[in-house]
C-alpha cells in the first residue's frame, strides 16, 4: 500500500477526532479498520504498519501539522496496547551540528564486517561496537546486551531499541545506554528516544539511563548524540563527531590537538 493511501486515512482519522485547542488525539488501532472502510480503501495488509510509517519514516499529512500552532509540531506516541496518541510537542528536529569539530578515531571494525553488512544501520551499529564508539563518547566501559530489542512497556505497548549497552564507570556507577542507529536518509526521531527512556525505566530502573542516537553523515563521519528529559521533554545535552580512518591517518598534529582538548 502506497503513501498516499496511508496518508489518506490517517489524515481522515485526525480530522474526524481534533477539535481547535486540542493538544493530544488519541486513537486505536481498530479506528484505522473503521476509516479505511469510510474511505473505501483497502485495508493495509499490516495495520500497524500505517502508524509505524508515520511515527518513523515520513511527515505526518500537511492537513495535520497545520492544526499545530506557531512552533509546535504533531507526533505520534504509544498510549498503550493497540493505542496511539496524536501529541503537540515543540518543533525541534534533531540534526547533526555541521560546524562541530571531526575527532579521527583509528578505524578497527572487521574487512569481512565492513564488506558484507547488510544496511547502513547494520554497517553503523557495527562501527559503534568495534571501534568503542560508545564507550569514548560516554565515557564509561560499555558492553553490547542485546541488539533489536523488542518488548512491551506499560502505557506505551510494544516497543523496539536498535542496542542496548550496560556500563560501569570509575566510581562503580552502573549505566543503561539505548541506542538508536540512523543510516542514509533516516533521521533521529524524538518519540524513538522516548520509548528508550520508558524501556530503561521498565526494564533496568536500577541503572542510570544515558540514551543515545548515531547517524551516519557525509563522507562516513558519525555523530553521537546523548538526550536528557526534564519538565520540558526530551533534549539533547551532548554531540560528538567521530571518523574512522586508517591508524596512520591520525597524525602527530591531530594529536597534539586532541591534547589541547578541554576534558568533558
Amino acid at each position: 500500500m502506497n503513501q498516499n493511501t496511508y496518508a489518506s486515512i490517517i489524515a481522515e482519522m485526525f480530522q474526524a477526532k481534533f477539535r481547535p485547542g486540542m493538544r493530544e488525539v488519541e486513537f486505536l488501532r481498530e479506528d484505522i479498520v473503521e476509516f479505511s472502510r469510510k474511505l473505501n480503501i483497502k485495508l493495509p495488509k499490516n495495520l500497524g504498519d500505517l502508524v509505524y510509517s508515520f511515527r518513523y519514516r515520513a511527515a505526518l499529512p500537511q492537513s495535520i501539522q497545520s492544526q499545530a500552532p506557531e512552533g509546535d509540531m504533531w507526533i505520534i506516541r504509544p498510549a498503550g496496547t493497540a493505542r496511539y496518541r496524536f501529541v503537540l510537542v515543540p518543533n525541534k528536529p534533531i540534526a547533526p551540528n555541521e560546524a562541530l569539530i571531526v575527532t579521527k578515531v583509528p578505524d578497527a571494525t572487521p574487512g569481512m564486517v565492513a564488506r558484507y553488512a547488510l544496511s547502513d544501520e547494520q554497517a553503523l551499529l557495527a562501527k559503534l561496537r568495534y571501534n568503542r564508539l560508545v564507550d569514548i563518547f560516554s565515557g564509561v566501559t560499555c558492553y553490547s546486551l542485546q541488539n533489536h530489542l523488542r518488548t512491551t512497556v506499560p502505557n506505551m505497548g510494544q516497543v523496539e531499541t536498535d542496542e542496548i549497552y550496560v556500563g560501569i564507570d570509575r566510581k562503580g556507577a552502573q549505566y543503561v545506554l539505548p541506542v538508536q542507529a540512523k543510516g542514509g536518509t533516516g533521521k533521529v526521531n524524538i518519540v524513538q528516544i522516548e520509548q528508550d527512556i520508558g524501556v530503561c525505566s521498565h526494564k533496568f530502573p536500577s541503572l542510570i539511563c544515558r540514551p543515545i542516537a548515531a547517524q551516519f553523515m557525509r563522507d562516513g563521519v558519525i555523530a553521537l548524540f546523548e538526550f536528557q528529559q526534564d519538565d520540558n521533554g526530551v533534549g539533547i545535552s551532548s554531540e560528538k563527531h567521530y571518523k574512522l580512518v586508517p591508524p596512520e591517518e591520525v597524525t602527530e598534529d591531530d594529536l597534539r590537538a586532541y591534547r589541547t582538548l578541554t576534558p568533558d
